[in-house]
This record gives structure tokens, C-alpha cells and sequence, in this order.
């Protein structure tokens, strides 16, 4: 129940920000022509990230061509769930790893994007940043760092805060394909991707009144490649994301094979 309230205020939160997002295009009396704030591009190309100063300029669609340049998009907050060999539901060896669904959750932005666009409708992408993964264990247990798999070990101690992390570079091979725009100078975006992802830190932090806070980085067994697909689906600027990888989450861990992750969850930017 607590988690259909919170993806419920996710996409509450979704249709508010749509209905109070604001645009810089006008249309004029032509379908092609629109005015808008000149920009100052932060690389080359029609898609990288520009910021708006004050004086206007007329534009027409935008043409094919290469894009690259810094962005700060497709910024994701979401939930994680476990997917145990095609059930959502752990089996009994897994069980260490019970989680609180609506508490554990993925986050993630892109900062730098090559592109190719083929017309105002559709374009190519790939873009790099970064993807956390928080995953808030329910059970009194310790994940034990730097062992040859995925080992832990039951603890007496009432933990507040048990949390297991992951630090992911992410890069999305992606196939946007946008609407024109409406009246309100929006449009609906539809993306399919391949998406990748090198681990680059992992740790598990724990709070409670014997130990107090206590948190260990190291080796704690998470996959050092994952591979999986992505979709995204929005209108303006607001949309939302499904993420399933699908390689094993943690590596020489047999007990645990078949033990993949799912994210989804709201998305800003394109």
C-alpha cells in the first residue's frame, strides 16, 4: 500500500509539473517558424544544452546534423525492485536481501551527449553519467565486503538505516522519436535504448544505537558490467522511465544467479 501511494504522488507529481511547465517558443502565424530566446550552446549541434538569454530570434525546424556537447538531462528518480528469476517475489535463499520496495530506490542524470539527427521527428543518441542504485534491506544482517561472493552475516542489533548501494557509470544507446508540437509549444517523446553500465563504487551504510552510523565502501559483489534496455515515455519536458537489466546484479555469486534488477519511476529532460 505504501508504495502504490508513493508512485501515485510520483505521477501526481508528474501531471502538476506538465500543467504548470512554461516554453520559450511562440508560435506565429506559419507552422515552421516559431520565436524564441537566443541561446548560447554549451557544445555544437540543435540538442545540446543552451542557456536562454533575453534577446528573441526566428528559427524553422531543426535540420539533420551531429549534436555533442555537456547536458544535464533524462534526470531519474525512481524505485528499485529485485527480480528473482522472473518472479518479483525473493525465494528463500535470497531472503537476506528483503527489501523495503517503497524506500528502495534508483537515481540517476546524463552530463555529456553525442547525437545525430535525422529530422525534426527522430534522432540517435548516446550520452554518459551516472546511476545509484539504494537498495533499504529489512533484515538484521551485515553484507560482507571483498569476500570471493556475495556472503553476509545475522546480526542482533535493530538496525535503523541498512543500506546496500551501487555507483554505476551509465551509457544509453538511444532512438528518440518526438511529435510535433501542439498549442502549447509540447510534445510527446517516445525513447527506446540499450543501455550499459561500468560499477565504479559500491558501499552499505548502517545506522543504529549500538554502532551508531557506520559506513564501509569496498567490493561488495555487484556485476562490473550490466547491460540492459530502457524506455522512456513523456510529454514536455516530464516523462516517465522503465529500466530491466539483464545480467545477473551480483558476479560469482551462484546462490544468487538468476537475481536481475528493475527500476522505474519519473524522468526530466530529454
Amino acid at each position: 500500500m505504501k508504495r502504490l501511494i508513493f508512485t501515485t504522488m510520483i505521477c501526481l507529481a508528474a501531471v502538476t509539473a506538465v500543467l504548470a511547465q512554461t516554453t520559450d517558443s511562440v508560435k506565429t502565424t506559419t507552422d515552421t517558424t516559431k520565436t524564441r530566446r537566443t541561446r548560447i550552446r554549451l557544445g555544437f549541434g540543435d540538442d545540446v544544452t543552451q542557456v536562454a538569454i533575453n534577446d528573441t530570434t526566428s528559427y524553422r525546424s531543426k535540420a539533420p546534423g551531429f549534436s555533442f556537447g555537456l547536458t544535464f538531462t533524462r534526470f531519474d528518480i525512481g524505485l528499485t525492485t529485485l527480480n528473482d528469476n522472473g518472479s518479483f517475489k525473493l525465494s528463500p535463499t535470497n531472503q537476506f536481501l528483503n527489501y523495503r520496495s517503497w524506500r528502495s530506490s534508483n537515481i540517476g542524470f546524463d552530463i555529456l551527449q553525442l547525437g545525430y539527427r535525422f529530422n525534426s521527428s527522430f534522432r540517435i543518441y548516446t550520452a554518459g553519467g551516472f546511476d545509484w542504485t539504494n537498495l533499504r534491506l529489512r533484515e538484521s544482517v551485515t553484507i560482507l565486503r571483498d569476500q570471493p561472493s556475495l556472503s553476509y552475516t545475522a546480526d542482533d542489533i535493530k538496525y535503523r538505516k541498512n543500506r546496500l548501494s551501487s555507483t554505476y557509470i551509465r551509457v544509453p544507446v538511444a532512438f528518440d522519436f518526438r511529435t510535433k508540437d501542439d498549442d502549447d509549444g509540447r510534445r510527446f517523446h517516445f525513447v527506446g535504448a540499450f543501455e550499459m553500465g561500468v560499477l565504479i563504487s559500491s558501499s552499505l551504510k548502517q545506522e543504529s544505537d549500538i554502532n551508531g552510523d557506520v559506513k564501509l565502501s569496498g567490493n561488495y559483489n555487484f556485476t562490473k558490467f550490466r547491460y540492459g534496455t530502457s524506455l522512456r515515455i513523456g510529454y514536455g519536458a516530464i516523462g516517465v522511465f522503465g529500466k530491466y537489466y539483464f545480467n545477473n546484479m551480483f558476479d560469482n555469486s551462484p546462490a544468487q544467479d538468476g537475481l536481475r534488477n528493475f527500476s522505474f519511476g519519473m524522468s526530466v529532460g530529454w
